[in-house]
């Protein structure tokens, strides 16, 4: 009796352990979350700022995101960071990810030198690519795929980000694009944590997409002439400060997100329930609504005027909120 007690007590445990990783998802922060950095509530960010403590390696490019985190600082102090107790401590060290190449990589190894210092607090690492990403062979990347996914192996406890190189202008045919897109799959297919650095350079806060744009961000410039842009100037290292602002937002979401929160997903005017509200919500609605589409998820999130119907006074009313400075949503 005793031995078929404790089978079934292992098969328990078995199925328990599987559920857990069944359960896991990537965590990919990219120019989808930017948006979502406004929801983070302030409790959140202070659960980030006193649970985890990050060892970033990175050069010029790298430095992107710590100085986008300086801005977000400038504005609202409860962003603060480096600054003793009670701030993300943020250890930056001064090298990259190189070529990916490397038996082990240098950084491979410095990494496990910081880590196995006595009492080290080091819960989070993170790497960044310089312009390694825009010739590394396939092979290279995946000793890089290969090397993080030992670190995660021997140092169970700690966090480790990938990363996806910065663009480089060659575009879609270009070897950087193919090695972002292994990266981007490795991670997704294995549940990994992807800072996607060169998705957010891709992307304009409108939507529009830059497939052949560089780490000059060209966009940002041309953007700030029709839009606010009251965090500039701002030097950010071989771009416009535009583009360090929104890699700075995206890190705090991922943080965030790796801290266990997540956004609202029933949002006045977000019909298609992405937790943006964009033009793509005006185009859900007049799908349902004249064309048959998908229903939304919750009727409440698209009756954005409250008047207990969904017409095309609810599309008119929505346009008006996101591109023509209308009164704010109401519903239900």
């Amino acid at each position: 009796m005793t031995y078929y007690i404790r089978l079934i007590l292992l098969l328990i445990i078995t199925i328990f352990c599987l559920t857990l990783i069944a359960s896991a998802e990537a965590i990919i922060a990219d120019h989808n979350d930017v948006p979502l950095f406004e929801q983070i509530p302030s409790s959140v960010i202070n659960q980030v700022q006193d649970n985890y403590r990050l060892f970033y390696g990175h050069t010029s490019h790298g430095s992107q995101i710590v100085t986008g985190m300086g801005m977000l600082r400038d504005e609202n102090i409860l962003y603060d960071f480096n600054n003793g107790e009670g701030t993300l401590i943020i250890q930056e060290y001064g090298s990259d990810l190189g070529d990916g190449s490397g038996t082990p990589p240098s950084w491979f190894t410095v990494t496990c030198n910081h880590l196995d210092q006595p009492d080290c607090p080091t819960n989070v690492v993170m790497w960044s690519w310089c312009g390694g990403a825009s010739y590394a062979s396939e092979v290279n990347i995946n000793n890089y795929l290969y090397y993080m996914t030992q670190l995660e192996t021997d140092y169970p406890g700690v966090t480790f980000i990938y990363m996806t190189g910065h663009l480089d202008g060659t575009g879609p045919t270009g070897i950087l694009y193919r090695n972002n897109n292994l990266i981007r799959d490795y991670c997704a297919l294995n549940d990994k944590v992807l800072f996607d650095f060169a998705d957010i350079e891709s992307y304009d806060p409108d939507g529009n997409y830059y497939p052949d744009e560089s780490d000059f961000c060209n966009w940002c410039y041309s953007w700030c002439e029709s839009n606010p842009c009251d965090m500039c100037p701002e030097y950010c290292a071989h771009s416009h400060c535009l583009n360090c602002y929104l890699k700075g937002k995206a890190f705090w979401w991922m943080m965030a997100t790796i801290a266990g929160w997540q956004p609202e997903t029933d949002i006045c005017g977000d019909a298609n329930s992405d937790s943006v509200i964009d033009i793509f919500d005006v185009i859900f609605i007049i799908n349902y609504k004249y064309k048959d589409g998908p229903t939304p998820a919750s009727l409440n999130q698209i009756d954005v005027d409250n008047s207990g119907a969904i017409d095309i006074f609810d599309v008119v009313y929505l346009i008006n909120y996101k591109y023509k400075d209308g009164p704010d949503l109401i519903c239900p």
